[in-house]
């Protein structure tokens, strides 16, 4: 209940797409049989966020209800997150490399 999200369950398939624009959520792949295809077995399909990280964590009930109850440590934690989020995505796109076929 606590997860929900306020547009309503019937949007979830929205709310999944605004996460990985918000850089909430990464979409990534790895394939190791591509290896043998001299091709990168790891494929980052999330692009650079385009949304707010903020804005999109606010649209589900356990975000927004700690923000009614602990405002200001809510807003500490939320931008916490939001950094964390970025490093990830940054060390998904070094693992791109890493994983790189050698020319």
């Amino acid at each position: 209940i606590n997860h929900g999200i306020k547009k309503g369950m019937g949007k979830s398939i929205e709310e999944e797409a605004l996460a990985v624009k918000a850089g909430y959520w990464h979409l990534f792949r790895y394939n190791p049989a591509l290896i043998a295809e001299g091709k990168n077995p790891f494929t980052l399909d999330s692009k650079d966020p385009t949304e707010e990280y903020k804005d999109f964590i606010m649209n589900e009930v356990r975000y927004s209800s700690l923000k009614r109850s602990f405002p200001e440590k809510a807003d500490a934690l939320f931008d916490q997150s939001a950094v964390e989020a970025k490093e990830r995505l940054e060390h998904l796109k070094r693992l791109v490399a890493l994983y790189a076929p050698e020319e």
